[in-house]
């Protein structure tokens, strides 16, 4: 038997690169239980261009919203909100392709979606019972990309900073910023005086406190 609508919550979760939304998730589903929560994340979705060359594919805006295939992300939400498994892309972030592989995602009552420009996409906010935006300073967000793009993603630093200069900051300002009109709440905004460690230790309580309260109304609401 397929799950109704009404049965399901969805929660999206935005914020520029580096800000923690994978961090936010991981708390998430750690406070309420991995057995709850189906989690998709926009990144997997980004377009397989094997046609274009290696070369040709690092010069893909990826900050860019024709870069992602949203409309596939939405058709996978509305399955497990029916019920259905879905067989997600795994997106090889080295290479620039899709893998040959898939992940398989079961329906859960509480549905995760994140990414940079969840909350740009007219349809897919519309199916979300929760929308927040993660909003942190943008010299602690490069820090964060650096350290997951070289730890992560074996890219290096000079093309992890041109990629910033070139895309990464522009599309943050004119497609990522403006989604946090769209939210339920993000965290306060620090003045450019505030110490690095005083910032990592303020958002981190600030988070707590966040993480908290969205459990609270996501459990509430279930």
């Amino acid at each position: 038997m397929h799950k109704s609508r009404s049965k399901n919550f969805l929660m999206g979760i935005s914020g520029g690169s580096g800000a923690g939304k994978s961090t936010i998730v991981n708390e998430i589903i750690e406070k309420i239980g991995p057995e709850k929560i189906s989690v998709l994340h926009h990144d997997a979705y980004y377009r397989h261009r094997p046609e274009l060359t290696f070369e040709e594919r690092t010069k893909i805006n990826f900050d860019h919203p024709d870069s992602l295939e949203t409309g596939l992300l939405v058709e996978h939400l509305e399955q497990l909100i029916s019920g259905k498994n879905v067989e997600i892309p795994i997106y090889n972030f080295a290479r620039h392709l899709r893998d040959s592989k898939s992940k398989k995602v079961v329906p859960c009552q509480i549905l995760i979606v994140d990414g940079i420009l969840v909350l740009n996409d007219d349809q897919l906010r519309k199916m979300m019972n929760l929308k927040v935006f993660v909003d942190v300073p943008p010299d602690l967000r490069f820090i964060r990309r650096l350290e997951r793009d070289l730890c992560e993603r074996g890219r290096s630093v000079e093309s992890v900073t041109r990629q910033y200069l070139d895309s990464v900051r522009p599309m943050h300002e004119k497609f990522v910023a403006q989604q946090a009109t769209h939210r339920y709440h993000h965290p306060r905004r620090w003045t450019q005086s505030t110490s690095c460690s005083a910032v990592v230790s303020t958002f981190a309580n600030t988070s707590r406190k966040i993480i908290s309260q969205l459990c609270k109304i996501v459990l509430h609401r279930c």
